[in-house]
């Protein structure tokens, strides 16, 4: 990702792990997941629709009247890393929108207190909108979150516009309230979002790609997985790569419970770290997309800058490639926390490994399974199975296993909602 200060050296990768067809059957089994969680142009509609309207209150409210120009999604939503959430009785998703004031607001919020009544004024404000409209409200340090109907949660943080020449992005630049610290912090979704996106659309250098693209067809001729064109996955793959750790992720912590210390990385951690590490790999020669994935989930730690303390712990770094001075690793500076992520990172691996390696002997589909739901769910793994039976029931011929079918339905699961697209 643009601007993030790349690690002096990188950990030792080792040599190819899969066949060229097992890469394959591997790579769009989690390629079918990922667009199985993506929400439907109709949630996409009702999304829009919702939050459009939540902005028009917004901006003719007393509050805000003359100041606030835009409401707009970022994080998962923009950057096209969406997960369901974990709750299997919703069908709406989590999104994360951004009430943009202009820069004459900070002659209202300035001075004492400012970051809080500017927080509060907003609380009041959706609080009169949620009541209108029968909707449930609850307020944090930065943002306010609307749940709307259906099951889809909003939250819904202010940003004074605050734009600069310098710094990467920096005409995007603003101003958050925070209301624990009493203060403005610089933030920049939008430069964020740019930033994201100029790293995904690097080219990745596959040397064995006629050969992949070749196991891809023989798949396609057999029946066994209705695939999208390889050019357009190969033009996702950052996303997919985000949304498939951010899935583990959910999965390996689970949801947290009431009064309960939430130890999981953040999104915006998870994301920044996988760009970081896909702008250095993707340029690097891989014999498939499977290869470069399993290279990047390697080198996730790599881009944390460390500093030994006195009392032999670490303080970690992870700049905020769009918004100078700003940690995104600030809150994971406890030994707990750390301790936490390096479990996750070598469970994640182990996992990816194991799975790689029973489709590489063409395990069964009872072997397969199992490893499927300890790393990515019961959800999803019990609509490979459905999907797998119902095949099955339909083939015409003896010998070929279905891994999934972009018809199955499949939910993934996030975390409680948070600020940046947790």
């Amino acid at each position: 990702m643009a601007a993030l200060s790349y690690p002096r050296t990188y950990t030792s990768i080792p040599g190819r792990r899969a066949s060229t067809r097992s890469s394959a059957r591997f790579f769009y089994l989690v390629d079918a997941i990922g667009r199985l969680h993506e929400p439907t142009q109709t949630q996409l509609d009702a999304l829009e629709s919702s939050y459009l309207s939540t902005g028009e209150f917004l901006a003719e409210c007393s509050e805000f009247k003359g100041y606030l120009h835009e409401i707009h999604s970022h994080g998962s939503r923009q950057l096209g890393t969406l997960v369901r959430p974990m709750d299997e009785s919703r069908e709406g998703f989590d999104i994360d929108l951004i009430a943009r004031l202009r820069p004459t607001a900070m002659g209202k919020y300035e001075g004492p207190n400012a970051p809080v009544r500017l927080l509060n004024d907003l609380h009041s404000a959706v609080e009169r909108y949620a009541k209108a409209h029968g909707l449930g409200i609850r307020r944090w340090e930065r943002c306010v979150t609307l749940e709307y109907a259906g099951g889809m949660f909003a939250d819904i943080a202010p940003v004074i516009d605050a734009p600069s020449q310098f710094g990467l992005y920096g005409d995007t630049l603003g101003r958050i309230p925070d209301r624990d610290k009493r203060l403005y912090d610089l933030t920049n979704p939008r430069g964020y979002a740019k930033g994201f996106d100029k790293a995904a659309t690097i080219s990745p250098a596959f040397t064995s790609i006629l050969a992949f693209s070749e196991a891809l067809n023989t798949e396609k001729r057999a029946d066994v997985v209705p695939l999208p064109d390889s050019q357009e996955v190969f033009g996702r793959l950052l996303s997919r790569l985000v949304q498939l750790l951010k899935l583990h992720r959910n999965v390996a912590f689970g949801q947290t419970t009431s009064g309960a210390d939430d130890l999981a990385p953040s999104s915006i951690i998870i994301t920044t770290l996988a760009a970081a590490a896909y702008a250095v790999q993707a340029p690097r020669p891989h014999d498939s997309p499977l290869e470069l994935l399993l290279d990047i989930v390697e080198t996730l730690p790599d881009y944390f800058e460390r500093t030994p303390l006195p009392n032999g712990g670490e303080y970690w770094l992870l700049a905020n490639p769009s918004a100078p001075g700003e940690n995104l690793a600030s809150g994971m500076n406890t030994p707990t926390r750390q301790a936490a992520f390096n479990s996750w990172h070598r469970l994640i691996k182990m996992q990816l490994a194991d799975i790689v390696e029973a489709i590489e002997r063409n395990a069964g589909m009872d072997v397969l399974l199992p490893k499927l739901e300890a790393a990515f769910g019961k959800r999803a793994a019990r609509a490979i199975r459905d999907e797998e039976a119902r095949l099955r029931h339909n083939a015409t011929s003896i010998g070929k296993v279905a891994l999934v079918s972009a018809g199955a339905s499949i939910a993934t699961t996030a975390r409680a909602h948070t600020f940046f697209g947790d």
